[in-house]
């Protein structure tokens, strides 16, 4: 049966799919307010990309022991209202005219950190919600979803930015998250009280966690290679603003709608997913779709302000294309090979690895930019980025082909 009659799940999209198209707008308005209202510097820009994930390396570890002790679904709302009051208070501050580059950093701190607790929740409550049978589905539509935000929100954002004033495009990213948390409400599904005789302790549960994901050679080489195109992506990305607006010389509106591409790419990808997992496995493509598609990256530092524009567009369709089935695919395998009682300590363990390095990434990009280039800074970061995919590649998911298979093998453990 498809998950388009299952209510709930249906509210679940709802929600997701309005914050979405909030958080895109955000993600690129900020920025552009940044950059342009504020004056930002390559550095201060390093910082504010920092600033969004930094939390993933404060309490990403901690988030999922707290997840698993708690119930996932008021853990989310309570991430959803708080993000909501934290953004809202930045048109209110551009209004009274105390906007400084200070509170975006430390909203993009804090939103963060609830972006955390949301996250690790909602990844952990997919299974209990729509069964891991229907895993490869759910995570498609919930993806699909979001690439159609991604097309739209960064032009949005720009006709925003020059429109009305970047400050107030924030307001969509505030009501999205109160929106998504009246979705949530909505939802009736019975959700299981947590085994509070199962607790040992903080540091035992994120311990057991850890043991679980790096235990595991397939798990691991999923971390490791996402880590890896985070923290060098961030690193171009944090640049991608600047690139394209003082170096291009491109209008806000013209940058939005460049940077949308990558939305268009994550939309494709998420309508095609399914022919590549049952074309090449679910578990195969995961390593494969890296391989073809990464390396198209590297067109990105080669664009101008001409055709070759074009080459941008290649590069961010491909990269957002291969990012967003690869993710379909690993999300779906991780959830898959793991017991109920330790998906949010697994989630946060990856979480942590893999959100963790992109503030790392976005300060490397700042601190290069201003040394070297900007445009020396993109071949690193989308050079390291296309090489990511090697780790899956060397690892025991290249002689698998489907989810049944990780259902029922035993964790492929490194020798002691």
């Amino acid at each position: 049966m498809s998950l388009w009659s299952h209510r709930d799940f249906r509210r679940l999209w709802v929600g997701d799919t309005i914050s979405q198209f909030g958080s895109s707008i955000g993600y690129t308005v900020v920025p552009l307010l940044a950059a342009g209202a504020l004056a930002a510097t390559p550095f201060e820009m390093g910082v504010l990309s920092a600033a969004t994930t930094a939390a993933f390396l404060v309490i990403g570890l901690p988030a999922g022991v707290w997840v698993d002790r708690l119930r996932r679904r008021p853990v989310m709302l309570t991430a959803d209202l708080v993000r909501a009051a934290l953004l809202l208070s930045v048109p209110v501050a551009w209004w009274a005219g105390v906007l400084t580059l200070a509170q975006l950093v430390v909203v993009s701190l804090l939103v963060g950190a609830a972006t955390v607790m949301f996250d690790v929740a909602y990844q952990s409550y997919l299974p209990a919600l729509v069964g891991r049978d229907q895993l490869v589905e759910g995570n498609t539509k919930l993806q699909t979803s979001q690439s159609v935000a991604h097309v739209s929100g960064p032009s949005l954002a720009g006709f925003a930015a020059q429109a009305f004033g970047a400050a107030n495009g924030v307001l969509a990213t505030g009501v999205g998250y109160l929106v998504s948390a009246w979705a949530l409400l909505r939802i009736r599904t019975a959700e299981p009280e947590p085994d509070r005789a199962a607790r040992t302790g903080l540091a035992k549960e994120i311990g057991e966690g850890l043991r679980f994901v790096f235990g595991d050679r397939s798990l691991r080489a999923i971390a490791l290679c996402t880590a890896t195109a985070n923290f060098f992506g961030s690193a171009g990305l944090a640049l991608q603003v600047l690139f394209l607006t003082r170096h291009l010389d491109l209008s806000e509106g013209a940058a939005g709608l460049l940077l949308s591409v990558a939305g268009a790419g994550g939309l494709l990808g998420a309508v095609t997913a399914g022919w590549w997992t049952a074309r090449f496995g679910q578990i195969r493509t995961i390593w494969l779709i890296l391989l073809v598609t990464n390396p198209l990256g590297l067109l990105i530092p080669l664009a101008a302000p001409d055709w070759r524009l074009g080459l941008f567009v290649v590069g961010e369709l491909a990269v957002a294309y291969g990012g967003l089935v690869y993710n379909i695919a690993q999300l779906s395998y991780r959830q898959a090979r793991c017991p109920d009682r330790l998906l949010g300590r697994m989630n946060a363990s990856i979480r942590f690895v893999v959100w963790g390095v992109i503030p790392l990434g976005g300060l490397l990009g700042g601190a290069l930019g201003g040394w070297i280039g900007i445009v020396p800074t993109l071949w690193i970061g989308f050079g390291g980025q296309a090489l990511a995919g090697l780790w899956v590649f060397f690892s025991p998911l290249r002689g698998q082909r489907d989810l049944a298979e990780a259902q029922t093998a035993e964790p492929e453990r490194s020798p002691s």
